[in-house]
């Protein structure tokens, strides 16, 4: 299958040079990943996944000389932004002098997040809000994921609707491909009639489901969701990220779009599309649209299960930082079983002092 990101112009959401950044001459090839399903093997298209099968934990290695290590053998960072760049909204330290340094040696960068809160155009307001000057078409998201798995699939052909569990992030991506959705932060709020013979009603025409993080998730939302999923024929369940926890502020880990997905997966029985991280639409479109070498590009992030797991699932270098979500004891724990090729405290020590070796 190829997927159609010409028909996902920006418009007035980026600049007209942003837009056309998105657009790729030569559209990659997207297969979705589906939890546990027949996806994940049909995705996986280049270097096996490592895993405590296969490796001790205790040989996973620290990062201690950058240059030799990675920067040397690495053209492109794909970066994830919770974590990695900033914890909720406060910018890591040391952040803006790593990029500006990374630009310096030519490096190229692009920043995935599973966050599907915000739309790309969202996104680049809180970069530039954190004082960071990123160029819009080097944003993506897991919102804009979710539309473009729509547009390769032809769904506005189908004539039918969508219904978001999910905030404004989402919404912003369907107006741009002009899907007829609702949803979202328009149900906020909202209660069931669970009295004597209360029922909800619900659109029989809606198609796809998309379940993104929700901060006013309510009983309403779950309910239209499970009767779309469980009594519209064919109608799709799709995830816009599957992880655990996330970073609302920096000051604890907060439930993440996995407990929102995981109560229509208890509700339905079935298993989402999830269009992030760790499937490769994102990566697949990378690399084809600027003609990458896989084993050059680095994916840097702070979870195991999501952003190690892209990496490795999709033939890519990773670093995990510990930043983030995940804890030297947690990586080299012996309930872990997946292996980055390094690690570091934060991406400030690609630029690290290395003690020179001095001959005795």
């Amino acid at each position: 299958m190829k997927l159609s990101f010409a028909a996902l112009a920006l418009s007035s959401a980026l600049t007209s040079s942003a837009a056309s950044a998105f657009v790729s001459p030569r559209p990659a090839a997207f297969v979705p990943r589906t939890v546990g399903g027949a996806g994940d093997a049909a995705a996986v298209d280049a270097a096996p996944r490592i895993t405590r099968t296969e490796l001790n934990m205790a040989d996973v290695l620290k990062l201690s000389d950058p240059n030799e290590e990675l920067l040397n053998d690495v053209d492109v960072f794909i970066f994830d932004c919770d974590g990695v760049i900033w914890r909720g909204d406060s910018l890591i330290d040391g952040i803006p002098e790593t990029l500006a340094k990374l630009r310096s040696m030519g490096k190229k960068m692009f920043f995935v997040t599973n966050n599907s809160t915000k739309s790309r155009k969202g996104y680049k307001g809180k970069f530039d809000s954190l004082g960071l000057d990123i160029p819009a078409e080097e944003i993506f998201s897991s919102s804009f994921a979710a539309a473009a798995y729509l547009e390769q699939t032809k769904f506005n052909e189908s004539g039918k609707k969508v219904y978001v569990i999910g905030e404004v992030g989402i919404g912003e991506e369907l107006d741009l491909i002009g899907a007829d959705w609702f949803g979202g932060p328009g149900d906020k709020g909202k209660e069931p009639d669970m009295g004597k013979g209360g029922r909800l009603e619900h659109d029989a025409d809606v198609g796809a489901v998309i379940v993104g993080f929700d901060r006013e998730i309510n009983y309403y939302k779950i309910q239209y969701a499970q009767l779309c999923i469980n009594e519209n024929p064919g109608c799709e369940f799709i995830a816009t990220n599957c992880d655990a926890v996330t970073h609302l502020t920096d000051a604890q880990e907060w439930a993440g779009n996995g407990s929102m997905v995981g109560a229509i997966k208890g509700c339905t029985g079935r298993e989402p599309t999830v269009v992030g991280k760790p499937g490769p639409l994102m990566i697949d479109y990378l690399a084809d649209k600027l003609e990458l070498d896989k084993s050059r590009i680095c994916m840097v992030g702070d979870r195991l299960d999501t952003d190690v797991l892209f990496g490795t699932d999709n033939g890519l270098r990773t670093l995990l930082v510990l930043s983030g979500v995940t804890t030297e004891e947690k990586l080299l724990g012996p309930e872990n079983s997946i292996a980055p090729d390094y690690y570091s405290d934060t991406i400030n020590d690609f630029f690290m002092e290395v003690p020179a070796n001095v001959e005795q």
